[in-house]
């Protein structure tokens, strides 16, 4: 019943509403055009505040009981200045709060007005009754502690900052603090996104998309500038989130200060005179108008509208909710469109940035990126490393790269690890680690956002998508003052881009739409019609992402000339011999006295391509390995192996050890090394290790990669299952040879693929990318 009498409330809205979206964006598109031709950008003030007094602003309406309560904490902490001042808005109050203030305290400066303009308009009126340059807007409901004004102060160190924010706490500290001034917001399906951050590790002052009206310090010549409190936003709600991105777009700066401190009582007047519903409609109205005043670029404009009508429609079926727009809401904001109007040729004549750069510059490592020095010939860079796995234990080939040049690279810089892990457990295997970085943070992967058939982004893209992460990395970048951003793996590539200065360098452990592309042959006709679609987004992505990035990592120089194949002009950036290496001195070489007629497999069960090689080796190679050795046996060591009861186990001789913290012992033993890897790009690791130990091996020309194609050179080469076997026999039988060959490997690796001299090479190429993009900004 509920729902029949929500659709027939807003059946004639959304049968309307086609019109009013159709109006509403020929209005706005229209206004842009005209502007284009028409329209003046103002230069922004650059003139410093004075900073050693301030004016507090208090607008008021009915909140006498409050004035009582907070005024005298506020008199006391404004008293270190002679020129500090107090003023007092009444908005038409009835409660006698005027004549309360004039008696109780005629220190303060009362501005009585005639009627209630609202908290903006109260709050306007205040700023241009104000004498000191810097002026701290205050709820009625708000307590200051004693020493919350100097924080304030300070953060005007900069003549281009706009705000500076208070940091909240509730009085009640059982109350979750959905309330904190540390704000940080984002574009999303065609709106704007707002939150409250709680972060302890933000300790000073720091950058936030806007400065809560109630409990921020403003430039008062900055904040008359923008034209304060826009009216459009009447009667409450999102005006302060509306001035700060106008303030950013302007080319200033909004700021938090953890170390200024005030309680919010949370008794506003909207709630009691409002009914919840009105308030909720105000709420996704102004979102809507948010976008109508300030979103210019035109594809985020465009998707806007298109989500605004489609989350209207579910909506209407599925309930209100504040992720999506309605038609009440749609309605209300169309009444308000020659006003947004107005209000969008004016936020246009005052921006001097577009959307996008303004949505960044308040995320900490964008501002770090815009607004610090970077120095790159400081002794030691300041390197952020973002594994998308846990890099301890080594467990499978990615981890033995990254971990190693990790431990490297510590020794020539400063590193921050950032690491996703599936458990907090899997932490305490990184302890070696904490004496080698300087510092260690840890995220338990959270959903991404996972299946979409209608996603332009991969799966495995969208898969490590996170709000979290992004925090996490911003804010590192900001508090370590990171001068490079190391990125693993072509996923995690999405929160390397728009910087302008940090040098971002890419190592693409593997082509990931190269590797798709490999198994497509043998996929079933539907998961292969699904292979194909990921690997068409994949080919976008990637071919999107990697112009962006300043430094390439490739394993191989086959993984270098196939990218090249498709961006040639991105040669200048490839580093194909920086990455894929093994530390050799860990390594004892043991080319004789091996167990005889013995395989060894290695790898990790959670990496695809690994499950099919040892399946494609026990069903097609094996069994052809065991007619004619009978003795042969094969063991299998790798995380998360597949259930023994699902393979063949020819009679015992199959023997799957699953994970094993130490390998050594097993590539010191066993007699042949196994690759049949059939998909996937990049260089083996697991080769790598054969080689450096001596055990000589064989190997599919997909799985050794990057090693030559010359068979016997450094490991025998085979693709089919007959050649394969052969191979391993070859080998069972030839011992002289396969020692011959067991040498060559290992001089490869050390000469080049030894990861400290690779690491140094790394360093350097860090400094020589920021040399680049320092010059590329002067």
């Amino acid at each position: 019943m509920a729902l029949l009498l929500r659709i027939l409330r807003q059946l004639p809205l959304a049968l309307l509403s086609p019109v009013f979206i159709a109006l509403a964006a020929l209005g706005l598109y229209c206004t842009d055009l005209f502007w284009k031709l028409l329209g003046r950008r103002r230069p922004p003030a650059t003139a410093a505040p004075r900073r050693d007094a301030a004016s507090a602003v208090i607008p008021n309406w009915n909140g006498r009981d409050l004035l009582e309560k907070y005024l005298p904490p506020l008199i006391e902490a404004m008293s270190g200045h002679p020129d500090n001042e107090i003023i007092v808005v009444d908005n038409g109050s009835t409660d006698g709060s005027a004549e309360f203030v004039r008696q109780r305290f005629p220190q303060v400066r009362l501005l009585a007005l005639p009627k209630n303009l609202g908290f903006g308009g109260g709050s306007n009126e205040g700023f241009r009754a104000a004498k000191n340059d810097i002026v701290v807007l205050l709820n009625s409901d708000m307590r200051v502690a004693p020493h919350f004004l100097q924080p304030l102060l300070d953060g005007f160190a900069h003549p281009d900052v706009f705000a500076v924010s208070c940091q909240i706490f509730f009085p009640d500290p059982r109350k979750t603090r959905e309330e904190t001034g540390l704000t940080h917001a984002w574009w999303a399906e065609g709106s704007l996104r707002v939150r409250h951050v709680i972060d302890e590790k933000v300790t000073t002052l720091y950058p936030c998309f806007y400065g809560g009206g109630g409990s921020c310090a403003f430039d008062r010549r900055k904040f008359l500038e923008l034209g304060g409190f826009h009216h459009l936003f009447r009667p409450f709600y999102l005006e302060d989130t509306d001035l700060g991105f106008a303030a950013w777009k302007r080319g200033w700066r909004v700021l938090y200060q953890p170390a200024s401190h005030v309680w919010h009582e949370h008794r506003g007047t909207i709630g009691r005179k409002f009914p919840r519903s009105y308030i909720d409609n105000v709420i996704r109205k102004n979102f809507l108008l948010f976008a109508w005043k300030n979103i210019h670029e035109p594809r985020r404009l465009l998707a806007h509208f298109g989500y605004t009508w489609a989350g209207a429609l579910l909506s209407m079926f599925a309930g209100d909710s504040f992720e999506r727009s309605s038609f009440p809401a749609l309605a209300r904001a169309f009444l308000q469109l020659p006003g947004a109007i107005a209000a969008r040729w004016r936020a246009r004549s005052l921006a001097v940035i577009g959307d996008t750069e303004a949505f960044r510059r308040p995320l900490a490592g964008y501002y770090r990126d815009r607004f610090l020095p970077i120095d790159p010939r400081r002794d030691r860079l300041r390197v952020l490393f973002l594994s998308p796995y846990p890099i301890c234990p080594p467990v499978h080939g990615g981890a033995v790269f990254m971990s190693q040049t990790v431990e490297n690279l510590a020794r020539l810089a400063d590193v921050h690890l950032v690491t996703l892990i599936d458990a907090p457990a899997e932490a305490d295997a990184h302890a070696p680690l904490i004496p080698l970085v300087r510092s260690l943070q840890f995220l338990t992967r959270l959903e991404g956002q996972g299946a979409n058939p209608g996603a332009l982004s991969p799966f495995a893209v969208r898969e490590f998508a996170s709000r979290e992460l992004e925090w996490v990395i911003q804010r590192t970048i900001y508090n370590e003052q990171i001068d490079v951003f190391q990125v693993e793996y072509t996923n995690m590539g999405q929160y390397g881009l728009g910087f302008q200065r940090i040098a971002v360098c890419l190592f693409e452990h593997d082509i990931y739409f190269q590797s798709i592309a490999r198994v497509l042959p043998s996929r079933p006709p539907l998961k292969r019609l699904a292979a194909t679609v990921e690997y068409l987004r994949a080919l976008r992505y990637e071919l999107r992402l990697l112009p962006q990035m300043d430094r390439i990592q490739t394993c191989t120089l086959e993984n270098r000339d196939y990218l090249l194949g498709f961006l040639p002009e991105l040669a200048p950036r490839m580093d194909p011999h920086l990455r894929a290496g093994i530390e050799t001195a860990r390594y004892r070489f043991t080319p004789d006295s091996r167990e005889p007629r013995t395989m060894l497999f290695l790898g990790s069960f959670r990496h695809a391509p690994n499950a099919a090689a040892l399946n494609w080796f026990l069903r097609q190679v094996m069994p052809l390995v065991a007619a004619r050795d009978p003795e042969a046996r094969l063991v299998v060591i790798g995380s998360d192996p597949p259930p023994a009861h699902t393979l063949p186990t020819f009679d015992g001789r199959v023997e799957i050890l699953g994970f094993v913290p130490d390998i050594q012992a097993a590539l010191q033993r066993y007699a042949v090394f196994i690759c049949p890897i059939l998909g996937g790009s990049g260089l083996r690791v697991k080769l790598l290790e054969a080689f450096a130990s001596g055990i000589p091996a064989v190997s599919t020309r997909v799985g050794a990669e990057g090693f030559g194609d010359t068979d016997g050179e450094y490991c025998r080469l085979a693709d089919s299952p007959e050649q394969f076997a052969q191979a391993v026999l070859d080998l069972f039988t030839e011992p002289d040879q396969a020692s011959a060959m067991a040498h060559r490997a290992r001089t490869l690796v050390e000469t080049e693929r030894d990861i400290p001299k690779m690491t140094s090479s790394l360093e350097l190429s860090y400094r020589a990318a920021l040399v680049l993009k320092t010059r590329a900004i002067l």
